[in-house]
């Protein structure tokens, strides 16, 4: 039985199979993008209304390009969909989009609908969805580090200054603009794959991992309860002895 006294405040999802889903069903492999959109959509909602406060999901790593035209040009253009539907109903549940990763590069009609999200939905107070965007966790590490040397060289930080976990979190794209996003309680990823894939790496030091079978365009609601519930179960130590 689900605890609600006990919801994780900080969930992350690596959303795995949409194109083993399309292709069970020898559709292309945007049909598993538009479907898996929808699982995300319902997922939203649901995370919303457990009272999860953070929502961070895997989009689009910095690898994704690596595949083909049309697949890479279709998830951006669900993209730019995704907003055009959503936009209104994520902001009239009080719902603030967030984004992790570098979307300056991404096609100017997804750039254009993700900054009208974020402008939108800036001071709304409810579950806060991160999306992943163009992200890689060594990247972001890297980037944080430069952005340290840099404002050393500008005298923003002394030049003495220690390099400190509390520091270089706070460079981090998860606390960047003074959010201060906590690393995630609990980890999901579907679809049978058991790895990080360059998410999240500094943050999920001490996360809880849940592994499902299910392909995410298959991810329901039940599943997701299943899961948190698993997490639930679990005896969180840090580290430490009980």
């Amino acid at each position: 039985m689900l605890d609600m006294n006990r919801i994780p405040a900080s969930i992350a999802i690596i959303m795995d199979g949409n194109g083993r889903w399309a292709k069970k069903r020898f559709l292309p492999r945007v049909a598993g993008h538009n479907a898996g959109m929808l699982a995300m959509k319902e997922i939203i909602k649901t995370s919303s209304t457990l009272g999860v406060k953070y929502l961070t999901v895997y989009a689009f790593s910095t690898e994704n390009w690596k595949r083909t035209e049309e697949e890479v040009s279709g998830i951006f253009k669900l993209l730019v969909r995704y907003v055009d539907s959503e936009l209104e109903e994520l902001n009239e549940n009080n719902v603030k989009v967030r984004i992790l990763g570098d979307y300056s590069v991404i096609p100017e009609a997804a750039k254009e609908r993700i900054e009208k999200s974020l402008k939108t939905t800036e001071n709304n107070t409810g579950l806060q969805f991160n999306i992943a965007l163009n992200y890689g966790s060594r990247a972001e590490i890297v980037r944080a580090m430069n952005r340290i040397n840099q404002d050393i060289r500008e005298s923003k930080l002394d030049r003495d200054t220690e390099i400190t976990e509390e520091l270089l979190s706070r460079y981090l794209y998860t606390g960047d603009e003074n959010d201060n996003i906590p690393d995630p309680d609990l980890i999901i990823r579907t679809s049978g794959e058991e790895r990080l894939s360059n998410f999240l790496l500094w943050q999920s030091a001490y996360s809880e991992f849940a592994f499902t079978d299910v392909l995410w365009p298959d991810f329901t609601p039940e599943e997701y309860k299943r899961l948190i519930e698993e997490y639930q179960n679990r005896d969180r130590r840090f580290g430490g002895r009980k």
